[in-house]
């Protein structure tokens, strides 16, 4: 500062004269502070923790557009590997699948035959179906008659005996016993022999000699138009590939995705859904508790435990999902998609109700003056629990239920 400002005096004066142009300013930010205070009606302090609040508010939301970004895109990335995982196990696997109906035709030699077949008096006729458990129809199919039952190894046991007894040509009742005692045992034989071969075929290992008769005997029942037995044998091929991607005990997936339906071949004779039979004998046969639980759950009966029950559960899906594994009459297709609009269209507030995707899912148009946001959610769970409990379907179905709302105007 040059000397000349400064009074002329003891060399104590510019010092002086900076301390009070230092007090003067410390008085002037006061002042300006104090104003402050008085035009915004907030202390310094108050306008600080303002401060501070919006920013991190501010910080926050950041955090959160941030973070939900990250979610969207890691949901992205996880439907396509996902979805590169089931293309590449499906498409490394060619199952065949036979689809049998609740009938098969037994070729006659002649029209005669049939007059053999039904005896005097229906004698005959009447030993065969008590004896097999199944009807047998003699229509005016030409040279044929037809075995019918909903059990397919008695149906087979009966076709057996048919086919021995007109190779034989003696038909009366005490040759009707003994053919069907020979059709039973040969059928018993085979059983083994179907077991044996899945088990070989699935590579599975150390199997209960019980198992191995009950999966035997899944060669003779289906599943809308699928072959179970195959089923079993093509779910664990894909439940092995999916768990090889997963970095997963592709072993416990194995085993489990080739019993996970064993509970099918005893279904009919104890009470229980075929999940909970099987996961019991399972059990009983000393298979672990994993296999167990993902015998249990691949119906979402219980919780899976494990990464190899969702991975059985999957391959279940997709042996069962994909085209041409399954087939289903008109008749039967039109009634059950009919019957999930009917429980979901008697609750109250739905407009209208559309089952697509061959009753995979149910979508509900609501009227959004009567159901709002909160019970839309309420109403899709209703919806779901009155399916699962009252109507009948494999596999898995998506109630999506929606509220639209509008707002019209016009510019006149």
């Amino acid at each position: 500062m040059p000397s000349w400002i400064w009074p002329r005096g003891n060399g104590s004066e510019p010092d002086l004269a900076l301390d009070r142009l230092e007090a003067l300013d410390a008085q002037l930010g006061e002042l300006r502070r104090a104003e402050l205070e008085r035009i915004s009606s907030l202390t310094a302090e108050e306008a600080r923790q303002m401060l501070l609040d919006e920013v991190e508010a501010d910080a926050r939301r950041q955090a959160g557009l941030t973070l939900r970004r990250i979610e969207e895109e890691t949901r992205n990335e996880a439907a396509r590997r996902a979805r590169s995982i089931l293309a590449t196990a499906t498409q490394r696997l060619a199952g065949e699948h036979a689809a049998q109906s609740t009938t098969q035709l037994v070729e006659l030699p002649s029209d005669e035959m049939k007059g053999r077949i039904i005896g005097r008096e229906g004698r005959n006729i009447h030993t065969l179906e008590q004896l097999t458990g199944v009807d047998i129809i003699v229509d005016d199919t030409p040279k044929a008659v037809r075995v019918s039952s909903f059990d397919g190894m008695r149906r087979e046991v009966a076709r057996l005996t048919l086919e021995r007894l007109i190779a034989d040509g003696r038909i009366h009742p005490a040759r009707c016993e003994e053919a069907f005692a020979q059709a039973k045992g040969e059928i018993e034989e085979r059983v083994v022999e179907e077991g044996e071969r899945a088990v070989l075929d699935a590579n599975v290992n150390g199997l209960h000699p019980e198992l191995i008769d009950l999966l035997g005997r899944l060669q003779f029942r289906t599943s809308y138009g699928q072959n179970v037995l195959a089923h079993l044998v093509e779910s664990s091929h894909l439940a092995t590939l999916i768990a090889l991607e997963l970095g997963a005990a592709a072993d416990v997936a194995r085993r489990a995705a080739l019993l996970h339906d064993i509970g099918k071949a005893v279904d009919r004779q104890v009470e229980g859904t075929h999940a909970q039979v099987g996961a019991g004998l399972a059990r009983r046969c000393g298979e672990s508790e994993v296999v167990v639980n993902a015998i249990e759950a691949h119906h979402d009966e219980v919780e899976p435990h494990s990464v190899e029950a969702v991975i059985v559960q999957a391959a279940d899906a997709l042996s069962g999902a994909r085209p041409g594994a399954r087939g289903d009459t008109l008749a039967g297709y039109v009634a059950r998609l009919r019957e999930l609009e009917q429980l979901a269209a008697r609750h109250a507030g739905v407009e209208k109700v559309y089952a697509v995707q061959a009753g995979r899912e149910v979508r509900v148009i609501v009227d959004p003056g009567k159901v709002d946001d909160a019970r839309a959610a309420a109403l899709s769970h209703e919806i779901a629990t009155a399916v699962e409990r009252e109507a009948s379907y494999p596999g898995r179905i998506k109630i999506t239920v929606i509220r639209e709302s509008r707002a019209i105007d016009y510019a006149r």
